[in-house]
């Protein structure tokens, strides 16, 4: 590997203290940090811990302080509704302290947890950037989650208000957003005082007070005219920044815990290193504000490096047609473009020789990062020599917050190899283990942990939970985050990653538990036993597959039952499960202490070489399943 790349992936393993000591100059501190490592609760660390800051300050006001007030910080590109708006730094500087006084006015403090439902509208970074400027805590909820899922968050993080909006607009349709709100707000135990609606027209549901809740409803455009603009109140660096669920978990939900210090320091960080994207750049992260990816660079890391951010409202195929990304790169001169290898495949079936293309510039364009599941080689090599730039696999979590792993094109632009997001980015120390926690050789698969401390920018915990946190993450492996993906490093360092280790499956980027969904499959009358696995979709990454078994008796209407079943699903988790098959089973292939072999069903609807365990307690079972698994007989 070349010098540059290994010498600083070196120093930081060396060194830490001094290196993140180091990172940390880029910012605006209050009081500047004179210590990186906080190891006094190991294993859970705490980054920069007598440095004082505010995030929001860093993303906007020291930029207007240093002359670059009249600079785009946002680009709102709206293809659902054809509405296109930019915001230097100055305006959406003057956006955000106003929308901060009208949340200070009804009582939001720091520490407060704020929950934000909102849609690829510009209210989405003005409430989160608003949040950070007061030190309140922001909880931002995906608009496909269903209210169920939005009630559970509610009661987890209790927040003191709501900001959300009249609804979401898709090519097809528009979703409501306000009755659900209403039901999420009714089904949880905890009560909200204060929800803000972003009123958008075309909508049906457009009331703000509703006699049924609690909550005491406004009008967003009302509470600003009226609102003082708040000053950055500073914050300790491991004060709280935001809570992000992790989607579809099962029990309780998980909200990971992101500081202010250490997370400012990684966007900073990686936006110089990973990306190279600095002042005079523009970046397109054609993601969802609801998700990791959103809230690291779509808002807080491209404006942290005082760069331009397009926040897209619209779809990779089909607002108009699959030559939508090449548009926005051509109009907005996009520098690097940040996508999901989802939108790359849809592209790819709309238009497969990418003729679409030829009718945009797309020279501004350095490069093309993705993320949010693997990026299979065909795909890669089909959006390389469509673009002719380098196509640049990440790989990371929600836990983590920034890559992992990444070509680091900031620090030297590195081999690109198939199938591999190329090299652990500097701070994280990834090694392979083997389940007894032994070291294993280049190009042996295995567990693939992170040695603590992880790199500043990270989880710090999850919310209200240090003991789950431990539990989850660095109970398996001690001295490791244990990220729960399998796989190895080959003999240059390079890193691939090969699928997870739990039945946690990734559905178009968003990781999805296939026990959530089982739990409301087997909640069904008819239903005596289930099984959900992820099975390999060329477009999605994977889909979820649902298999039933019936209670004596029960009525064997296919049909009706797999849409009352699948109905269920999507009520209770949302559309964003993508759940649309479920099969009427004889059994379900166990072992004789009744573990089902999910691991082996998934392997056969793949295509894939099995193994019937030995342990199986009917073999049988596995041959009658066949014709369910591979309908095709493949």
């Amino acid at each position: 590997m070349a010098a540059t790349y290994a010498q600083t992936y070196a120093a930081a393993c060396a060194d830490p203290e001094s290196f993140w000591l180091s990172a940390a100059e880029h910012l605006d501190w209050g009081t500047k940090p004179t210590t990186a490592i906080d190891e006094t609760r190991a294993p859970i660390y705490g980054w920069y811990p007598d440095g004082i800051l505010n995030i929001s300050y860093n993303a906007l006001d020291r930029h207007v302080l240093a002359g670059r007030g009249a600079s785009t910080a946002l680009i709102y590109d709206s293809a659902v509704l054809g509405i296109k708006q930019r915001f230097s730094y100055s305006e959406l500087l003057a956006e955000v302290a106003h929308f901060a006084g009208a949340l200070r006015a009804h009582g939001v403090k720091q520490g407060d947890r704020v929950l934000i439902y909102l849609p690829m509208i510009p209210q989405a970074h003005i409430a989160m950037l608003a949040c950070a400027r007061l030190g309140a805590i922001h909880s931002v909820v995906f608009g496909g989650f269903a209210p169920k899922e939005l009630s559970a968050r509610i009661d987890d993080a209790t927040p003191a208000a709501i900001i959300t909006a009249s609804g979401g607009i898709e090519p097809t349709r528009r979703i409501e957003y306000l009755p659900a709100i209403e039901e999420a707000m009714n089904q949880a135990t905890h009560k909200v005082p204060t929800v803000i609606v972003a009123h958008r027209e075309g909508f049906a549901h457009e009331r703000t007070e509703y006699s049924e809740s609690s909550a005491t409803w406004h009008d967003w455009e009302q509470l600003v005219a009226t609102a003082q603009p708040a000053d950055a109140v500073p914050v300790a660096a491991t004060h709280p920044l935001y809570i992000l669920y992790t989607s579809g978990t099962t029990g309780a939900p998980k909200g990971v815990v992101r500081d202010t210090g250490g997370y400012a320091v990684a966007m900073d960080y990686s936006m110089r290193n990973i990306y190279g994207v600095g002042p005079g750049a523009t970046m397109l992260t054609a993601s969802d504000v609801g998700w990791v990816v959103g809230h690291s660079y779509i808002v807080y890391g491209p404006l942290i490096a005082g760069a331009t951010t397009v926040l897209y409202e619209g779809k990779p195929v089909g607002t108009p047609d699959a030559g939508a990304f090449w548009r926005l790169i051509d109009e907005h001169n996009i520098d690097v473009f940040f996508t999901a290898p989802t939108a790359l495949r849809a592209i790819r079936k709309a238009d497969p020789q990418a003729d679409l293309l030829a009718e945009h510039n797309t020279g501004s364009l350095k490069a093309l990062f993705v993320a949010g599941e693997r990026l299979d080689p065909d795909t890669y090599a089909w959006a390389r020599d469509a673009l002719g730039v380098p196509v640049i696999d990440n790989w990371w979590q929600t836990e983590t917050g920034w890559p992992i792993a990444s070509n680091p094109v900031g620090l030297e632009l590195m081999e690109c190899k198939a199938g591999s997001p190329t090299v652990p980015v500097p701070g994280y120390q990834v090694e392979i283990l083997d389940s007894f926690g032994e070291p294993l050789p280049a190009g042996a698969e295995g567990n693939i942990v992170i040695k603590l401390p992880l790199p500043p920018g990270t989880l710090a915990t999850l919310w209200g939970n240090d003991e789950r946190f431990i539990a989850t993450y660095l109970e398996a492996f001690p001295g490791y985050y244990t990220t729960g993906d399998s796989g190895y490093l080959d003999q240059d360092g390079y890193l691939f990653v090969m699928g997870r280790t739990d039945d946690v499956i990734n559905v178009s980027g968003h990781r999805l538990s296939t026990g959530a969904m089982e739990q409301i499959l087997g909640a069904h009358r008819a239903v005596a036993e289930c099984a959900v696995i992820g099975v390999v979709d060329e477009l999605k990454g994977q889909r979820p597959s649902g298999y039933v078994v019936l209670k004596s008796g029960a009525s064997s209407d296919e049909e009706t039952l797999s849409r009352e079943l699948i109905a269920m699903v999507r009520k209770h988790i949302g559309p964003v499960a993508d759940f649309r098959e479920v099969r009427i089973v004889e059994a379900l292939p166990k072992t004789r202490s009744g573990k089902i072999l999910r691991k082996t069903m998934r392997q056969i609807a793949d295509g894939k070489p099995y193994v019937v365990p030995s342990t199986i307690e009917d073999s049988s079972v596995i041959d009658d399943l066949l014709p369910f698994l591979r309908p095709q007989g493949t």
